[in-house]
């Protein structure tokens, strides 16, 4: 994207790329749906960065959804807003978007070169790419450093740039996974039994913050959609604890009375699973959960209708950072200014993931490692004018 702002501004732009092609992350960010952005309301959408949406929102003020809209239509692909709000292409890829948007830079000029790794600066201050033995080197009067964080390392982002940036003395967090599934302590029968299947229509809560929506059983342990969007709070937990424990209400849409209602109208004389099965129709996984997490033989009535509405999992451990979503850390937001320059390396911007924010899934990510990307390239244009 700052290639595209650049390009776009006359500027004779060269882009490196680690991997023997580029857009890897794209490509893989659209394999269930290329989730653009999301059309809730803009104060909403900002909140959802936590600590780094005061510098991130003049980025997103200055790239809105409209103009982001209106880059995708550019290159051929509608859009349309999902009933969550979100939004995508028609085509629901990211290969069509990416073919387009290479075909447009390279008519522009921009210059690709892959398969080299960026190494830092040499004596002389220039940028120093490897491929095996082959050391290239180059200088420019714009340097847009778009390094990615340490999550999918076999896509390109493997983090491995930070001792060289630290080494530089600007300030770099450590990485951390983030929308990232957790671990949790499953029988063998359960997990053999259940591995793969969906936690749906359910409601998680931890540390005051609720989210409705789906969830996963793993090998390891639990994942998702409303895990990921509570992974933030339950990382720091287990850091801070060794452990957290996440309130899991099987039945958000009825109060605890009414379904302590509906059980007791079921017949005295059948086992608890069939009472819940026809009384609230769930199904055979939720169920094993409520077992597998207390640990005894179901009971009924009003006791049962409280560890529905209440049920707690014990999480132990983070899955590890390259089965993560996304990643935080990254260069300081304090190391860099309100254009994402580098303090102390004037002309050399950090965008996108490198920066240390983190954000929901939903479109949150992808739009602002654009946003990022639009300003520091404005900036750049201004600069170099």
């Amino acid at each position: 994207m700052a290639a595209e702002v650049l390009s776009a501004g006359g500027v004779a732009v060269t882009l490196y790329e680690r991997m023997p092609s580029v857009g890897r992350k794209l490509l893989i960010a659209g394999r269930g749906g290329l989730n653009l952005s999301h059309s809730e309301p803009f104060d909403r959408f900002a909140a959802r960065y936590g600590a780094a949406a005061a510098l991130l929102k003049p980025a997103l003020v200055a790239f809105p959804l409209s103009d982001l809209v209106a880059w995708a239509e550019g290159l051929g692909q509608e859009t349309f807003v999902g009933s969550s709000g979100r939004v995508f292409p028609k085509s629901m890829k990211a290969s069509p978007l990416l073919r387009a948007w290479l075909r447009r830079l390279t008519a522009r000029g921009v210059v690709i070169k892959t398969r080299l790794e960026w190494r830092g600066w040499d004596a002389e201050n220039a940028l120093v790419f490897q491929s095996g033995a082959n050391v290239v080197r180059d200088t420019g009067d714009i340097v847009v450093l778009a390094l990615g964080g340490a999550s999918w390392p076999k896509l390109g982002s493997n983090g491995a740039w930070r001792k060289t940036v630290v080494a530089r003395g600007i300030d770099v967090k450590p990485f951390r996974p983030s929308n990232c599934g957790f671990v949790v302590d499953w029988s063998d029968v359960f997990r053999s039994r259940f591995e793969g299947e969906p936690l749906k229509g359910i409601e998680l809560s931890f540390d005051g913050k609720t989210v409705r929506g789906e969830a996963l059983i793993t090998r390891a342990g639990i994942e998702g959609g409303a895990v990921y969007a509570l992974s933030a709070p339950l990382r720091d937990a287990i850091e801070a604890q060794g452990h957290a424990r996440l309130h899991v209400d099987l039945r958000p849409e009825l109060s605890e009375a009414e379904i302590a209602g509906r059980l007791e109208r079921q017949r005295s004389d059948q086992s608890a699973a069939n009472a819940l099965r026809k009384a609230l129709a769930m199904p055979p996984v939720q169920i094993n959960l409520l077992r597998e997490v207390l640990g005894k033989a179901l009971e009924g009535g009003a006791t049962l209708a409280r560890q529905i509405k209440h049920l707690e999992i014990e999480l132990r451990a983070v899955q590890p950072i390259d089965r993560a979503i996304s990643s935080a850390g990254g260069v300081a937001l304090d190391a860099v200014d309100a254009d994402f320059m580098i303090r102390g390396l004037p002309g050399t911007y950090a965008v996108g993931e490198m920066l240390d924010w983190e954000a929901p899934t939903g479109g949150y990510l992808l739009h602002a490692t654009l946003a990022t990307a639009v300003t520091a390239a404005r900036a750049a244009l201004l600069r170099l004018s």
